[in-house]
């Protein structure tokens, strides 16, 4: 063989490596997308089936049952089942949106190339993202509150969480079923003081939500719920959600004078029950509709 032609071919092979090698996945790579999407559950003691994804080691340590990466085998892997939805359900719990397929294409390189570690050694904690706030003149949409509702509320407001079955149904693990409305509503679109949502998370009604805590949410967690309903509870494109004129609305909090809860007017007329000589300062629970003039139109108040 000529000298030219072993140059060439060895010219070529070495760039057939180095294409290979650029193009080899590590745990860095997959890191941030863990950071943004998964380690607001899985995470501490309370992390779903005792699976945490804060450092390498713990990934591949697996949840309580097995494995969830198999080294060289993406399509056996339950991570990747996961998220793809071929196992349900389907992850990251806030989804959707779900991970699109070019991040999906990353964990399946990764696997296939036998879970390397990267820079870090495999004991480095990743942390949550931090709480997220829109650029100025930007209202906040549900990509913003979504990590808060993710990381405190979804471990039982699941179909599959702690608890069983969702407490009183309501799941919050996607924005259609937060804005679900058809037992009741729970948000209020513009109207943060008649959601019940906030209130619960205020303590203003009981108990005080998330069910674990203390330590509940922050002031700047419960201030940026508050915005994001305040300014049209919208989905993650910006669009608001409709009002909820005509839907049943159930709340807790102290009577105030004028027919007020907490300073949310109410609307109290002949056909309203009233249960328990309810007076001003008392904790009541108010049960009605949500009127087209941003009023709470009163079917029965009764003192708690």
């Amino acid at each position: 063989m000529g000298t030219w032609l072993r140059r060439v071919l060895l010219g070529g092979l070495l760039i057939t490596q180095g294409a290979v090698q650029a193009a080899e996945v590590t745990f860095d790579d997959i890191q941030p997308i863990l950071q943004a999407r998964c380690v607001m559950c899985h995470a501490g003691e309370a992390a779903p089936l005792g699976l945490r994804l804060t450092r390498l080691d713990e990934l591949l340590k697996g949840s309580k049952g097995r494995p969830v990466v198999n080294a060289g085998d993406p399509a056996g892997s339950e991570l990747v089942r996961r998220l793809k939805g071929i196992s349900q359900p389907r992850m990251p719990m806030t989804g959707p949106p779900f991970l699109s397929d070019a991040e999906i294409a990353l964990f399946e390189d990764w696997i296939a190339g036998g879970l390397k570690a990267g820079r870090n050694p495999p004991d480095t904690p990743v942390a949550p993202a931090p709480l997220q706030r829109p650029a100025a003149g930007q209202p906040v949409t549900y990509a913003h509150v979504a990590p808060i509702f993710a990381s405190r509320c979804v471990k039982c407001h699941s179909a599959y969480g702690l608890m069983g079955s969702a407490p009183e149904g309501l799941l919050l693990n996607s924005y259609a079923a937060i804005l679900d409305r058809h037992e009741r509503v729970r948000v209020v679109p513009g109207a943060a003081g008649a959601s019940e949502l906030v209130r619960r998370i205020r303590g203003q009604s009981q108990p005080q939500m998330p069910y674990d805590g203390p330590p509940f949410l922050s002031d700047e967690e419960i201030q940026l719920i508050v915005d994001w309903i305040d300014q049209g509870a919208r989905d993650t494109n910006g669009q608001p959600a409709p009002s909820p004129v005509g839907a049943r609305v159930r709340l807790q909090g102290v009577l105030g004078e004028g027919w007020t809860l907490d300073s949310l007017p109410l609307v109290v007329g002949p056909g309203t029950r009233i249960d328990k000589a309810p007076e001003v300062g008392d904790y009541v629970e108010v049960r009605g509709r949500w009127g087209q003039d941003g009023r709470v139109l009163v079917e029965r108040i009764r003192r708690r």
